[in-house]
């Protein structure tokens, strides 16, 4: 029972380190915290970034982790899940921006001049997806 325990906690270790780690290189390597105080011009306060960037990891790990219960009234949740579903498409979106993946799938598919119905489909794809699952699986 014990070495289950030991080895639960050594492979939660090092998953760790393996996420926190490709989440520094992400940032690092296409330099989010840099170009952000670059757009703002506020490179003075990019130690406040970088420390806000920690916080939020930390904050986030710990809230995987106690799975806390808020309590919060669904009128505040809307702006909240809507405000997190806009965080995360901007990121993917300048992720494949600064990758240039549309343009490099649009040319090994066939459809080098199409690229904008190419992104329709995936904006449209992600919203039906998205509505099917909080249809059909929400509740349940």
């Amino acid at each position: 029972m014990t070495i289950n325990v030991v080895l639960v906690m050594i492979i939660g270790f090092a998953g760790g380190l393996a996420v926190g780690s490709g989440f520094v290189a992400f940032l690092a390597v296409l330099g989010i915290i840099p170009r952000l105080t670059q757009l703002t011009k506020t490179m003075k306060m990019i130690h406040h970034y970088e420390a806000a960037v920690v916080m939020g990891a930390l904050a986030g790990a710990l809230a995987t982790l106690w799975d806390p219960v808020l309590h919060l009234t669904p009128l505040l949740l809307i702006p909240l899940g809507l405000a997190s579903g806009i965080f995360i498409g901007m990121l993917a979106a300048a992720l494949t921006e600064v990758l240039n993946v549309f343009p490099i799938l649009a040319k090994r598919i066939g459809v080098d001049g199409k690229i904008a119905i190419l992104l329709m489909a995936f904006v449209f794809g992600k919203v039906f997806g998205s509505l099917f699952q909080w249809i059909y699986f929400v509740n349940k």
